[in-house]
């Protein structure tokens, strides 16, 4: 057990994945450097008839990726930041998450799609979006998103075994984060959450950096004699809601916390599965922590203003507990 960068162990699933089977090559802007690191070193153990530099043009990768795929070949494409997938949306959407429903399944597609997500610190609106509800809502795209490094690596390599097209998301924040990652470590299946933590009063769900938030904030309140469960999904699609409802039952209240935008958000689909199907369990109406449908700022002190934070997440905490259905 080594403490390991989280963009390296993503690397290091990045790898695992390619010593396994050969047929795994990666395309990507820089891939051979890599300014974000992902990619970092890849070239000199697998050299550049797999690893592949492309041009500025992140259609043509995800396009390229589909008609790869479907010749046999497993792509990983990287497009560095999720803004830039707004930019794929026809290959993506109508093509990659389409073509094995509509071949009978004849065609399988293989492919991985990675990329930063979220705000990093003033990198203003265009690339600062946190897009993976909409990804949710591609019928035939899994969506991950892991939190820690162990999970980054074991989810990786998952994804490029999986014969479906997969958006892998890395919040960008957590690529300089360290923890704890088996030397050995193997694969961790998709659509499994994880329980981060134990708790009897409330139920938070967190997606990515904000499940280290809710880490923080149950410590805080444990202090106040208040047991909180903190579950990541990992998986935001096909999303496990058995370990959500379950936990719900245990608790009896929910707070979810989602770095997207309000409307149309992880959040609510989260809450909708709650309401709809643990109704009776439920103590007080859930609350959900989220960026509110503005664009996000540049100015730092703005962008503070609108981003989660562990105190927006601890005072949905305290009015869960306050409130009664």
């Amino acid at each position: 057990m080594a403490d390991t960068y989280f963009i390296n162990a993503m690397r290091d699933g990045i790898a695992d994945g390619m010593r396994e089977d050969s047929r795994v090559v990666l395309f990507g802007e820089d891939a051979d450097r890599s300014v974000i690191g992902s990619t970092r070193g890849l070239v000199d153990e697998f050299g550049k008839t797999r690893i592949w530099n492309m041009p500025l043009s992140e259609a043509t990768m995800t396009g390229l990726a589909v008609g790869a795929a479907a010749s046999g070949v497993r792509p990983i494409i990287d497009l560095m930041v999720s803004s830039f997938f707004y930019i794929t949306m026809d290959q993506l959407a109508n093509q990659a998450a389409k073509l094995r429903y509509m071949s009978g399944g004849q065609v399988e597609l293989p492919i991985v799609y990675f990329a930063a997500t979220g705000g990093s610190g003033s990198a203003a609106a265009q690339h600062s979006e946190s897009p993976h509800p909409m990804f949710m809502q591609q019928a035939g795209l899994k969506v991950v998103m892991p939190s820690t490094p162990a999970d980054a690596r074991g989810l990786m390599l998952s994804s490029i075994r999986d014969p479906n097209p997969v958006v892998y998301l890395q919040e960008a924040t957590l690529g300089g984060m360290k923890g704890p990652v088996p030397e050995n470590m193997g694969a961790i299946p998709l659509g499994v959450a994880d329980i981060k933590r134990a708790g009897t009063d409330v139920t938070i769900v967190a997606v990515g950096r904000l499940v280290r938030q809710a880490l923080d904030v149950a410590a805080r309140l444990d202090k106040d004699g208040i047991s909180v469960e903190v579950v990541d999904p990992r998986t935001l699609y096909p999303l496990d809601t058995r370990a959500i409802l379950d936990s719900v039952a245990r608790t009896g209240r929910l707070v979810v916390a989602d770095t997207a935008r309000q409307t149309c958000g992880f959040a609510a689909e989260v809450i909708a599965l709650a309401c709809t199907q643990a109704f009776h369990v439920l103590k007080a109406p859930p609350v959900r922590v989220t960026t509110p449908d503005v664009p996000m700022p540049f100015a730092p002190q703005l962008e503070k203003h609108i981003e989660v934070t562990p105190d927006k997440i601890e005072a949905a905490v305290r009015r869960v507990l306050e409130a009664k259905k």
